[in-house]
């Protein structure tokens, strides 16, 4: 019989792990970002190495939902954060060698990307096993303060670190974080299957066809038009989401230093954490699809005053409250989506749910740069100033994207509906 204590535990312990694992991987991806552009001095470099950091685990995020609902879930993010390791270590030998290339950056980055695909679908329907639906709004504000911490603790532990050292550090100690995740994950592994909590739709799909399987999820997500509209509609805002997230860091670099970037991504992202806090202390009820609408809102507001000049303390301000917004988002539309999907496929739910939410992030990684190289030299400007317009631009459309998506009847109607089959096994 299910304990939701004892599970709630589980996922704390599980929570841990992930959280020490966003740190490192914030050190990495703040210093990277930091070495490619100051060796470049190009926006577009930068964006490559975070597209291609990005693209290969959203393309197997499919396969890997699919694996999430035929295997074991915790053993799944257990390969998933040990071999993810391998990239990192080859740009480690790289640096000690002489200094990293930008392609050799980009491999290591896909390596690393490859096997962290593993993650994400696995973790996410690992949380809907654990919990109960009373717990679910609790948990997302717990990971949303474990995803806040790329952006709370590693940009200033990571500014600092480079004013030490180089980038080899930031890569050792990302390296050492992933024994940590491995051990909470095996804690976790070990307690659950003690407990007889192989859950039995792992069970139950490991007799069916790979591609029946993809077949499934795609009816749990596309057999209800509100859910795959909210899906949809999410790729928009995740694209508007990657040009702040890609042109951050030229925009800084371009009238200051790396400690000062990392300094003010810290301050910014301190939003999320109290958000975050706020949602975990108090569980959200009702009212799910104008939070969602207001928190995107708001967060394309700050987003477009974030970019209109070159001044740190309006940056950390309009950036506190974007980061502010986020939590409220993703709750909302976690809840939306978590509760409109079955529990028996929601591996590979997950799993298309990442892929096609998250293509915005492969469209804005892979234009962002070029756009702002290409801005600064038509209007003659630095590339630090062509990236702060398209920023202010990005956040004008999300905020007309957060009204669009307001008054979708099909989006409004989901919140009416808590329990009903999503996917049906054949």
């Amino acid at each position: 019989m299910r304990n939701p204590n004892k599970n709630f535990y589980n996922f704390l312990l599980l929570w841990s792990g992930e959280f020490i694992s966003a740190v490192g991987s914030g050190l990495t991806s703040f210093g990277l970002g930091v070495y490619v552009f100051e060796q470049t001095g190009q926006a577009s470099a930068m964006a490559l190495v975070t597209l291609l950091a990005f693209l290969p685990g959203l393309l197997l995020s499919v396969p890997a939902g699919v694996l999430a609902d035929r295997y074991d879930r915790r053993l799944l993010m257990l390969l998933g954060d040990g071999l993810s390791a391998v990239g990192l270590i080859f740009i480690l030998i790289c640096v000690l060698r002489g200094g990293a290339q930008v392609w050799q950056i980009c491999v290591g980055v896909t390596i690393s990307s490859l096997f962290s695909a593993l993650m994400d679908p696995a973790y996410k329907a690992t949380v809907t096993d654990l919990l109960t639906p009373e717990q679910y709004t609790k948990a997302s504000g717990l990971i949303g303060i474990a995803g806040s911490a790329k952006y709370l603790v590693s940009p200033i532990l990571a500014g600092f670190l480079l004013t030490l050292s180089d980038i080899s550090l930031l890569l050792v100690i990302d390296i050492c974080t992933f024994f940590l995740t491995v051990f909470t994950t095996l804690a976790v592994r070990g307690m659950l299957l003690a407990g007889g909590a192989a859950t039995a739709s792992s069970k139950k799909n490991r007799e069916k066809a790979f591609f029946r399987e993809l077949k499934t999820g795609w009816r749990a997500v596309s057999q209800r038009s509100g859910v795959l509209l909210l899906v949809l509609l999410s790729s928009a805002i995740t694209f508007f989401l990657g040009f702040l997230q890609t042109l951050c860091t030229p925009m800084v670099l371009a009238f200051s230093d790396s400690a000062t970037l990392g300094t003010a991504e810290t301050i910014c992202a301190l939003g999320m954490l109290v958000s975050s806090i706020i949602i975990g202390m108090v569980s959200l009820r009702k009212g799910y699809v104008k939070i969602l609408s207001l928190s995107l809102a708001g967060a394309g507001f700050f987003m477009a005053v974030f970019g209109l000049k070159e001044s740190i303390p309006l940056m950390c301000a309009s950036g506190f409250f974007f980061f502010a917004m986020l939590p409220f988002a993703n709750t909302a539309l976690d809840y939306l989506l978590r509760t409109n999907i079955d529990n028996t496929c929601q591996g590979r739910a997950w799993g298309l749910i990442g892929v096609l939410s998250q293509v915005g992030y492969v469209a804005a990684y892979a234009l962002a740069g070029v756009l702002a190289d290409a801005t600064a030299r038509i209007m003659g400007v630095s590339v630090g100033r062509g990236a702060a317009q398209l920023i202010t631009a990005s956040g004008i459309l999300l905020a007309a994207t957060a009204f669009l998506l307001y008054h979708i009847k099909a989006i409004r109607s989901l919140e009416k509906i808590t329990e009903k089959e999503a996917c049906h096994a054949e």
